[in-house]
């Protein structure tokens, strides 16, 4: 990967954030920590899930080890590997067990996003599915307590997820179109 590759999967990143999940308030807990800088957001070159397993074992720790003031998530962006949607959804099981086998379940927790994601008993191109789009395979590092203080701010975090998807559907596939939050080519 190309230093101009690099910069181009960060700006896209930057630019989904932006638009996307904070422009659209997809997540109603991230303007604050992205704003702040605590969003750490790591490209990955791994080319198979093994050495991006790997990586994503070091990020967890540097997450845990580091204050949430100076990294309170962490965005690892992966475009090498994982690229069909179901081995990166048969990834996330290997996933939840290195939580659990690195003694992190309840302190940390990994969300999920990703450019072709589809929920259950969807079709592909059903609009919701963009609720979880992102321009590249992307694993998201959070701390448990961020999560609690959030749902403390935002009592009715549970409607967050029907909210979101009634907005994709008033937007259409042709709003979220005109906020190019997608991948761009170097």
């Amino acid at each position: 990967m190309t230093t101009a590759d690099h910069d181009i999967i960060l700006d896209d990143t930057r630019r989904w954030l932006e638009k996307a999940v904070i422009g659209l308030n997809l997540c109603p807990f991230a303007k604050s920590v992205y704003v702040k800088n605590q969003v750490r957001i790591v490209v990955s070159e791994a080319r198979d899930p093994a050495t991006l397993l790997e990586q994503l074992m070091l990020e967890l720790r540097l997450l845990q080890q580091a204050s949430p003031e100076e990294i309170d998530t962490t965005l690892l962006v992966h475009p090498l590997t994982l690229q069909r949607f179901l081995d990166f959804n048969d990834f996330l099981e290997i996933v939840d067990n290195v939580l659990v086998d690195m003694e992190l379940e309840g302190e940390l927790q990994v969300a999920n996003f990703h450019p072709k994601f589809q929920f259950a008993d969807t079709t592909v191109n059903d609009i919701g599915n963009f609720t979880n789009r992102s321009p590249y395979p992307t694993l998201h590092l959070i701390r448990e307590s961020s999560i609690a203080r959030a749902v403390e701010a935002f009592p009715e975090a549970e409607a967050i997820f029907e909210r979101n998807i009634e907005l994709l559907e008033e937007m259409g596939h042709e709003g979220w179109a005109a906020l190019d939050v997608g991948p761009h080519k170097a």
